[in-house]
């Protein structure tokens, strides 16, 4: 790594930021934005939240998440309590905006009957949404299910166990290839349908039970959304032509969550490994600010263990910070890919001055980097900030392993749901200058100038 290259990372970061009185040493937390959505939408939804949690600040719902404080609190008595908790965080009239507390009667909230998701204070809020609402009810009607079925992760009944990948993944379409290697698929299915779990599930969540089919493609859409993180990893590799049977791999996931952080500890990314049957190792560090709090799980990183394992782990700072004090310090491997999943440092300014060193740093040091966006106009908003930084564009579009989870917005669901990693963009070094073609070869050429 040269000195030059240093250097012009610190100078361009000094002179995009020099607007700010003092640098920015921790981007907001995703979370919190949030909230704070939540509240310039409906004001009092996030204190609803935290009320159902029983929680009197958002600290302390951020410090249970990251496991700094027990989560034995949270009042939950039964199975049938904690899901109502869950759905009364989704009660407030989506035409008006009122919580039940602001009604004179809190019960009289209604809930559409076709997606069971939404509710209305009364019949005229219903018939004035309704214009909006019929474009997203069938959706939303999805959305509501899978949130249900979503449960199913934390009892360990999802993912269910997949098989090693008889194909690359550059000869896989998408999902209905991905399933289609799946041996004793409906066998795989039917337990989890007939499982015990599911079964308190429906006792207890006060809608009516969906039929066979729909709950067959619930499984199936909230399995690629856990699946879909690994697969875009592998994804990357292949567009880069990083081959983890030559050696082994260094992954760094940048501005990972909590969220990811512990969905990754669910899946522990073994799909790395289905994927890539008898790989030489590798190794996948979650680096940002919303990760759970906690040392590298095997230090140093540059000593990589027993081959056809993937070790995953986490460190909580800004990227730029971790590869200071440990890339620099040769505490951690060069990566060979950074993975950024949802970055959104298109949000905000403030996430654009906390990410911009990172993504100078990217640039200026060469390293191959895929970021994956929920939709197409944050891929076009998040080009045109690389672009203005003079990235050298590898690769934009659609994500073949983008998940099929529809996202609803918490605050304002009658909006085109949204989905996870569903676009993405690569990027490798500083562009150099823009291509000029050859006019003199264009057919015609000679006859025009004779």
């Amino acid at each position: 790594m040269s000195h030059r290259n240093k250097k012009r990372a610190s100078k361009s970061g000094h002179s995009r930021s020099n607007s700010t009185e003092a640098p920015v040493l921790t981007g907001p937390k995703m979370d919190s934005l949030g909230f704070q959505a939540m509240e310039s939408n409906v004001p009092g939804l996030s204190q609803v939240i935290l009320q159902k949690l029983n929680m009197k600040s958002y600290d302390e719902y951020r410090s249970a998440l990251e496991g700094k404080t027990p989560c034995t609190d949270f009042g939950i008595r039964s199975y049938f309590e904690m899901f109502q908790k869950m759905e009364d965080t989704f009660k407030f009239c989506v035409e008006c905006k009122k919580l039940p507390d602001s009604l004179p009667d809190p019960k009289s909230l209604r809930r559409c009957k076709r997606c069971q998701n939404i509710y209305y204070c009364g019949p005229d809020c219903q018939r004035l949404n309704w214009p909006i609402h019929k474009k997203f009810c069938k959706k939303l009607k999805l959305a509501a299910l899978d949130r249900l079925i979503e449960w199913l992760v934390f009892t360990g009944d999802i993912p269910f166990l997949t098989r090693p990948w008889t194909k690359n993944i550059q000869d896989l379409q998408g999902w209905e290839d991905w399933f289609l290697m799946q041996e004793n698929l409906d066998e795989k299915l039917n337990v989890i349908k007939t499982g015990h779990y599911m079964s308190i599930l429906w006792a207890n969540v006060g809608k009516p039970k969906p039929n066979e089919e729909e709950l067959t493609e619930s499984i199936k859409r909230v399995t690629t959304d856990f699946v879909s993180r690994p697969a875009t990893i592998g994804f990357g590799l292949s567009m880069f032509h990083l081959d983890p049977y030559a050696k082994p791999l260094t992954v760094h996931v940048v501005g990972a969550s909590h969220v990811e952080t512990l969905n990754a500890r669910v899946t522990d990314y073994d799909e790395l490994s289905r994927m890539f049957p008898k790989h030489q190792g590798m190794e996948v560090v979650m680096v940002g600010v919303d990760v759970v709090d906690g040392p590298i799980m095997r230090p140093p990183l540059v000593a990589f263990g027993p081959r056809e394992r993937v070790y995953l782990s986490s460190y909580k700072d800004l990227y730029h910070n971790f590869w200071e004090s440990q890339v620099e310090n040769q505490q951690a491997a060069r990566p060979d890919i950074v993975v950024g999943f949802h970055a959104g440092f298109h949000a905000c300014p403030d996430l654009m001055v906390s990410w911009l060193p990172t993504l100078l740093l990217l640039r200026d040091y060469k390293i191959p980097s895929l970021f994956t966006m929920y939709s197409e106009q944050e891929l076009k908003q998040s080009l045109r900030i690389l672009m203005e930084l003079e990235m050298q564009i590898t690769g934009c579009g659609a994500n073949p392993f983008t998940s099929l989870k529809p996202e609803q917005a918490h605050s304002n669901p009658n909006k085109p749901p949204v989905y996870s990693n569903s676009h993405y963009l690569m990027f490798h070094g500083l562009a150099g200058p823009p291509e000029e073609h050859d006019i003199g070869e264009l057919d015609g050429e000679e006859e025009e100038r004779s």
